[in-house]
């Protein structure tokens, strides 16, 4: 069903803030990261591209912003820099990103257009300390994290490939990625992810209006339709954390396309569709 009526051109990030008890998520390009509380809709907007966020206390939170990582007061607004992401490479924004069971802050950057071919990078946010962890990646995506935290996955969407990565106890990468799941020549790409109680990977598919369901031995298990071609993102929560939330967007959809799926770039929610963990909250 419909969670959300308002139109995200490029919808994504979506999470289930674990104090507040309801979802956020962003419309990248229009600058706005959204939610919907007891009162309705809220929007917050930003001056610049912003793509993902964790929690850190009830109003507190980090956010990806074009340019920066920074602190951001749902209440107030206000806004405490982090550390800047690439500031030698104007051309580039933050993508996917999200919170470890460590309490580290995984962030993607990508090219905003043109040649995307790995222009991007991985990086990660933990106690003070930034380091990136993967380079030439060109649109980072899938970011999630097995429910002992030892295992990471991310994505690179036009590789059409999803690694993993064993993590220490600290939640730095231990050792070298290897391939999870594997698309290339074939008409999937992997965009946002969750994984569930049972540690199986929910993958958004770009240009294939489904969420796609993945043991962790990377066995295809089920799916869930969406009626929009560009599903992006996606998140467990509400009562019991059961409810599927899936971001849509409208990028590079043509007028025809739009007029087949008018509820393109909208948010769907999916109850009983699974069982959702609650997430980590940042440690800054």
């Amino acid at each position: 069903m419909i969670f959300d009526d308002r139109i995200n051109d490029l919808g994504e990030g979506i999470i289930w803030h674990p104090s507040q008890q309801r979802p956020y998520w962003f419309d990248i390009l229009n600058g706005k990261m959204r939610a919907v509380d007891g009162d309705g809709p809220r929007e917050w907007a930003f001056p610049g591209m912003v793509s993902a966020m964790g929690a850190v206390g009830y109003y507190v939170c980090i956010v990806a912003g074009e340019k920066d990582v920074s602190l951001y007061s749902l209440d107030t607004e206000e806004i405490l820099p982090l550390v800047a992401l690439e500031a030698d490479k104007p051309e580039n924004r933050s993508n996917d990103g999200k919170v470890d069971r460590q309490g580290g802050f995984w962030i993607g950057t990508m090219a905003k257009g043109g040649d995307r071919r790995e222009k991007g990078a991985i990086y990660r946010l933990y106690k003070g300390n930034t380091r990136k962890l993967y380079d030439r990646v060109s649109i980072p995506n899938g970011i999630a994290f097995a429910p002992d935290g030892k295992t990471a996955y991310f994505s690179d969407t036009m590789a059409q490939t999803v690694w993993k990565v064993a993590l220490d106890d600290e939640g730095w990468p231990l050792g070298e990625r290897a391939v999870f799941l594997d698309f290339t020549g074939t008409d999937i790409y992997p965009d946002g992810a969750t994984v569930d109680e049972a540690g199986n990977y929910w993958n958004a598919q770009w240009g294939k209006g489904r969420v796609a369901c993945y043991s962790p031995a990377g066995e295809f298990l089920k799916e869930i339709k969406v009626d929009a071609p560009h599903t992006s993102c996606c998140a467990f929560g509400g009562p019991g954390l059961t409810t599927l939330y899936v971001t849509t967007a409208r990028e590079e959809m043509t007028p025809e396309a739009i007029a087949q799926f008018p509820h393109s770039g909208k948010v769907f929610a999916f109850e009983g569709a699974g069982q959702g963990l609650e997430e980590p909250k940042f440690l800054p």
